[in-house]
């Protein structure tokens, strides 16, 4: 294909020039053609010295078959019975929505790859640039934004969300790519992933292109974050960028934040998830899931009061509160926390053999440096109140119970009290607990007053 306007010297152009156009027009073998300038023109060269394209799609080098070069609107002049001409409409992508891309040539995808690479291209407008630079057949990692393309439909393929723009070139493609076309507008793929801040919310995403995962991790670490670099990937916005970076696919550590964020759906899809909430007097002990042996487990920090973007695949939050709480050891009470609804009111035997109870509360805190340890040791609250402090205070208060009488026990009530309390102490910071107070009620034995008293 050449263009004669290009190629004739100016001076050739007399006033016989517009007679020679209409000739041609008329019954040269199309070798006028004129453009509209709404539309575009992918060119097929039908005949060529330098015999037919073989093993592509387009001929880069002269050859017949689909010519790079796209046409724009005008008159254009071609050598006569050469040229077939198929018009197409531009490509336009409208505001708030994504175009997706599928090239039909160029080099085959790699055994990492899901996605073809194209980091030097930026709107698929130079069909020939983008086989001389390497760029790759297949679904792109590449998006288009909004605005207007004159884009070769022989070689690229575009999905919107209304159509599918491209020059047939099998009866099956029409099914093909509206089945691609369905399949990304019922996962949202044709518009940004909005996040809102009124939402209080986040975006799990997961990455389906790339290096797999090494052995024994389940979360991608985060990479390619710093906006002074070249990796910078902006969010998974930057397909190219974040694989550059060392990405792995798989389920990401980082998560998105509020803002617009247009994403590539066959390259990372996003779920939402809440914000972890650390309400006051509390704080938030993180197990993590992320990273080598070494990393993971209970953190030594834990979350302060306030809203955190937490990924919820990466770990676990165990909240801990830091303001007072109380333990009942009681039958039918227990306290706001819910830890201590397995205990019961301590049973004991009096030195004079009657079968006595004791309702027990401890008012007890945990430091917020103290958390993670505590964690790390018991598992979390409930677990250490059964199976560590129910023994312990339990154990005393019998062996209180065992050296007096019933008589004893309940005018020494108070003395028990402040001995028990400053004797368990240092068992309950042991374990992680401020133990601010211990109340020990009266005893309860089932038998009458009056007969207590005679035995």
């Amino acid at each position: 294909m050449f263009d004669v306007l290009s190629a004739v010297p100016g001076s050739f152009w007399s006033a016989g020039s517009a007679v020679l156009a209409l000739v041609l027009a008329i019954g040269g073998g199309g070798a006028v053609r004129h453009i509209p300038n709404r539309s575009a023109a992918v060119v097929e060269k039908l005949w060529s010295l330098r015999g037919s394209v073989a093993g592509r799609v387009i001929a880069l080098d002269g050859e017949a078959g689909y010519q790079p070069q796209v046409l724009r609107g005008g008159l254009h002049f071609f050598f006569p019975f050469q040229h077939r001409l198929h018009r197409v409409p531009l490509v336009t992508i409208p505001q708030g929505e994504i175009g997706y891309v599928f090239a039909r040539d160029g080099a085959s995808l790699s055994g990492l790859q899901t996605l073809g690479s194209n980091p030097p291209i930026h709107d698929f407008q130079d069909a020939a640039q983008f086989l001389r630079n390497g760029g790759q057949k297949g679904p792109q990692r590449r998006i288009l934004r909004e605005g207007t393309y004159a884009i070769n439909l022989a070689q690229f393929v575009v999905l919107t969300r209304r159509m599918v723009h491209a020059l047939e070139l099998d009866s099956r493609d029409e099914v093909l790519f509206d089945r691609m076309r369905v399949s990304l507008d019922e996962r949202l793929g044709f518009e940004p992933l909005v996040i809102k801040e009124i939402h209080d919310s986040l975006a799990l995403v997961t990455v389906h292109d790339g290096p797999v995962l090494p052995a024994g991790e389940i979360i991608a670490p985060r990479v390619g974050d710093d906006p002074a670099k070249a990796t910078f990937h902006n969010g998974f916005q930057e397909p190219d960028q974040f694989l550059a970076a060392g990405g792995r696919r798989g389920r990401q550590l980082q998560v998105l934040l509020e803002g617009t964020h247009y994403l590539n759906r066959l390259f990372a899809t996003a779920e939402r998830a809440a914000k972890t909430v650390i309400e006051a007097g509390h704080v938030g002990v993180i197990i993590s899931y992320a990273g080598a042996n070494s990393e993971g487990g209970v953190q030594a920090e834990p979350l302060l009061p306030g809203k955190h973007a937490f990924n919820t695949y990466a770990g676990k939050v165990l909240i801990v509160p830091t303001a007072n709480f109380t333990l009942k050891w009681h039958d039918t009470e227990s306290g706001a926390h819910g830890f201590d609804k397995k205990l019961t009111a301590v049973s004991a035997t009096t030195r004079d053999g009657i079968a006595v109870t004791l309702p027990v509360s401890a008012i007890v805190r945990i430091d917020s440096n103290d958390a993670p340890c505590m964690v790390q040791r018991f598992g979390d609250i409930r677990t250490l109140v059964e199976q560590t402090l129910d023994p312990i205070v339990t154990a005393w208060l019998r062996n209180a119970a065992e050296t007096r009488t019933l008589l004893q026990l309940r005018e020494e009530r108070a003395a028990i009290e402040q001995a028990a309390g400053a004797a368990l102490k240092d068992r309950f910071a042991q374990c992680g607990l401020e133990l601010q107070d211990l109340l020990v009620g009266t005893p309860s034995s089932g038998i009458a007053d009056h007969k207590t008293r005679a035995a």
